[in-house]
């Protein structure tokens, strides 16, 4: 196994806003107990469209967390990374004389799937309805993958390493392991996570393409992972940001420490080959293991990628097994997100927040509407369960192919 790292990757702050909770807070009950608010579409101009089910975000209100002069020129996915990353940084107890004291060893990253459909759409619609004339100027911008991350460092006026990682679902991760990267390299803070919002007309229809997606009816039967009646995912809004910071810095200035980001390790198999996915998944896994230097059996919890796609649960319930050996079939197992909805890149981003909630906590959350199980996991399902969680293993894949894999390691809440 590899040494640790000197300078290791602390998770200081979490900054939630979900289709379950609009702060961290909420997300953790809803999601410890199990609640699943998948629900019909209600989404203006989506009703003949046949995606029926999704993870809407319900009452948040965008001018009461973003400012006047954002707000016109941001997309809705860049108002959901506005208010997490507010409050992560509040949560990581950093306030605006912090940063401002060190701007330059302040940055960002994000990952985006698809930017900002909704924005666009607008713009869009005026440009066919009214001519060119009526194009707003913050098209150009307000649709780009990049959005957020800008928009985050302008406003709160960081000027250290800033980046976006422009990719699949897998994104994610990889951006929580670019931020981990850059504080091991002597950034003091980065801000990094990802928010989607692909519930406008616009970006539905660019989803259906997707083999993978769901459209069945009934919520509590569309979307469920590593069951007979599996039958694709449904998507989902919102999405996490989190303070990474030196785990000495955070000490130094009294901050608890939550949570270290030990390891990571990503692969690329292809679009939809998912049989290919099980090497890719279980190679990610081994790397990131390395890198944590951490033993397959000190894995206490994994939470699942959890695709829905028969092909794809079984590719990842034997890489589990492939990657963990014997343990991989006794180790606890979670999706959480079969209660949210998968979105995208903020899917990794937001099991990432829960686990490390959990290792606070220590408790598994459960797998929301999944009974009938057909692969060999013991996968945490009706209820939570207690456990002495240490270290969490948390893996995405993305439908164009990256694979990618997360260690955690459990912090220390009490600052002293």
């Amino acid at each position: 196994m590899s040494e640790p790292h000197p300078r290791r990757a602390a998770v200081t702050g979490i900054g939630v806003v979900a289709p379950n909770g609009t702060s961290t807070e909420a997300f953790w009950k809803a999601t410890r107990e199990g609640i699943s608010v998948l629900d019909r579409v209600t989404r203006e101009g989506c009703e003949h469209l046949p995606l029926r089910v999704a993870g809407e975000i319900r009452g948040f209100d965008p001018p009461s967390a973003v400012e006047e002069r954002y707000l016109v020129q941001t997309d809705r996915f860049t108002h959901f990374a506005l208010a997490a990353a507010d409050l992560a940084l509040d949560d990581a107890r950093l306030d605006r004389a912090d940063t401002d004291a060190a701007a330059f060893s302040m940055g960002v990253v994000t990952a985006a799937g698809s930017g900002g459909g909704e924005f666009g759409q607008r713009e869009l619609q005026q440009l066919w309805d009214k001519g060119s004339r009526f194009v707003g100027p913050y098209q150009s911008i307000a649709w780009f993958y990049a959005a957020s991350t800008g928009q985050i460092s302008i406003r709160r006026g960081f000027k250290g390493p800033c980046g976006v990682v422009a990719s699949d679902e897998a994104g994610g991760l990889d951006a929580l392991a670019h931020a981990a990267r850059a504080v091991r390299r002597g950034t003091d803070v980065m801000v990094a996570g990802a928010t989607e919002a692909p519930l406008a007309p616009y970006s539905m229809v660019c989803q259906l393409g997707y083999d993978a997606l769901s459209t069945v009816e009934e919520p509590e039967r569309a979307y469920r992972p590593f069951t007979a009646s599996a039958c694709g995912f449904v998507p989902a809004e919102g999405g996490a940001m989190l303070v990474v910071e030196a785990e000495t810095s955070a000490r130094d200035r009294g901050a608890p420490v939550r949570a270290t980001l030990a390891g990571h390790a990503a692969t690329f198999t292809g679009a939809s080959r998912w049989e290919q996915s099980r090497e890719g998944l279980s190679q990610a896994i081994r790397g990131a293991l390395h890198e944590a230097g951490c033993a397959p059996e000190e894995i206490d919890v994994v939470f699942a990628d959890a695709l829905g796609v028969p092909e794809a649960d079984r590719a990842e319930a034997l890489a589990i097994a492939d990657a963990l050996g014997a343990h991989g079939r006794r180790v606890p197992v979670t999706a959480p997100k079969t209660a949210i909805g998968r979105g995208y890149s903020a899917a990794p981003v937001l099991d990432v927040a829960a686990a490390v909630l959990a290792m606070e906590h220590g408790v598994v959350p459960p797998t929301p509407n999944v009974f009938d199980l057909c692969h060999d996991l013991d996968l945490v399902t009706t209820r939570a369960r207690a456990a002495e969680l240490r270290t969490a293993l948390v893996l995405s894949r993305g439908l164009m192919g990256s694979n990618s894999a997360l260690v955690l390691r459990r912090g220390v809440t009490d600052a002293s």
